[in-house]
């Protein structure tokens, strides 16, 4: 049988057998009447571990961040946040939609917004012809920047300028602890710096569904209100819950495997003629990989290296996405490596007949 490596993205992670026997043994009740004692459990356990006052079970990041949103401003405001942010180009909108705000997209690098730009960025509530601006919100890993680690001296800097313009601040960290693992630092660490954060238990913590909302205690509750607005108030909701108790309490550490082999994928990948990956900017457990230099394009290539038996994602005209994740191990590396390897060759030697 064909091996088939799938590294399209390290939400495909299923959940681990723990997992699924605290599924079937939590303790449940009506989440709505506050009543459901392993989600409580899960949300003090995540208060505890972000330095927070309270969290909040929700449904997936994309709420967490439109929830973080709707708490913190007021229609017709704007909210600073990266072009190549996650909410910015794949929430659908649900700030503007639902939320009346407007998006202000400033240009950032591989590490995300930089203090400088959003200080020249900001809008005070006193102008009579522009929109004020009443959040900024930041992104931790930056997926599109390659899974990069938001540096703490940045962060220092992004959180001194909001604090001095009293607007608040908050951090998609949907991959938050591969953040903190890729430093060797506490989850918290990074956490201190924003008002909110949204964190993914799915992608490599392992769980199989919801993600978590953090913040003081007048935040989340104010939160709570809105996820029963858009549809996410859940009732035995424990039976979410008990799978994330388990990937909060288990699979931290195992992350430091995800960027292990990412590592090594990325550094097998710049061997290859005909590729463009630079090992040196994997932080976490992405790795990029331009196909330009191969005439083709990359949806061409997803094409070809599925019949291969790899499969990977287009993430731009001529641009591959790798994700490392607890499915994928270092046999999955060497086989990609060698499909890839060959299939260059391929397309090299053919580039060259013409």
């Amino acid at each position: 049988m064909t091996m088939t490596s799938d590294w399209r993205s390290d939400t495909l992670t299923l959940p681990s057998q723990e997992m699924l026997s605290a599924i079937t043994v939590a303790s449940l009740g009506d989440d709505q009447y506050g009543e459901d004692a392993t989600t409580q459990r899960l949300e003090s356990l995540a208060a505890e571990m972000l330095g927070k006052e309270a969290a909040l079970l929700v449904l997936s990041g994309t709420m967490g961040n439109l929830l973080s949103i709707l708490s913190h401003t007021e229609p017709g405001q704007e909210l600073i946040l990266g072009v190549d942010s996650h909410i910015y180009n794949a929430e659908v909108g649900g700030l503007a939609r639902i939320g009346g705000i407007i998006a202000r997209p400033l240009m950032s690098d591989a590490y995300g917004l930089r203090p400088e730009d959003v200080e020249q960025a900001i809008r005070s509530a006193g102008s009579s012809h522009r929109a004020p601006t009443g959040l900024i919100a930041i992104e931790n890993t930056s997926n599109r920047g390659g899974g990069s680690i938001v540096p703490l001296i940045r962060l220092d800097g992004l959180a001194e300028v909001a604090r001095r313009h009293s607007v608040p601040i908050h951090m998609d960290g949907a991959r938050l602890f591969n953040a903190a693992v890729g430093l060797g630092i506490h989850v918290s660490e990074i956490a201190r710096h924003v008002d909110s954060v949204q964190i993914c238990m799915t992608k490599g913590l392992s769980a199989p569904l919801g993600s978590l909302l953090a913040g003081n205690q007048q935040f989340v509750d104010q939160a709570r209100r809105y996820r029963q607005m858009v549809g996410g108030g859940m009732r035995q909701a424990g039976i979410i819950a008990a799978a994330g108790i388990v990937a909060l309490e288990t699979m931290v550490d195992r992350l430091a495997e995800d960027h292990h082999n990412a590592s090594a994928l990325a550094k097998g990948l710049t061997k290859i003629k005909g590729l463009a990956v630079d090992s040196s900017v994997v932080d976490t457990n992405i790795v990029y990989v331009g196909v330009s230099d191969l005439g083709i394009t990359g949806e061409y290539a997803v094409r070809e290296l599925e019949k291969r038996g790899v499969k990977t994602l287009a993430t731009g005209p001529a641009v591959l996405r790798f994700v490392a994740y607890k499915g994928i191990g270092s046999r999955d590396v060497e086989h990609t490596v060698n499909v890839l390897g060959d299939f260059c060759q391929a397309q090299l030697r053919d580039t060259n007949r013409d």
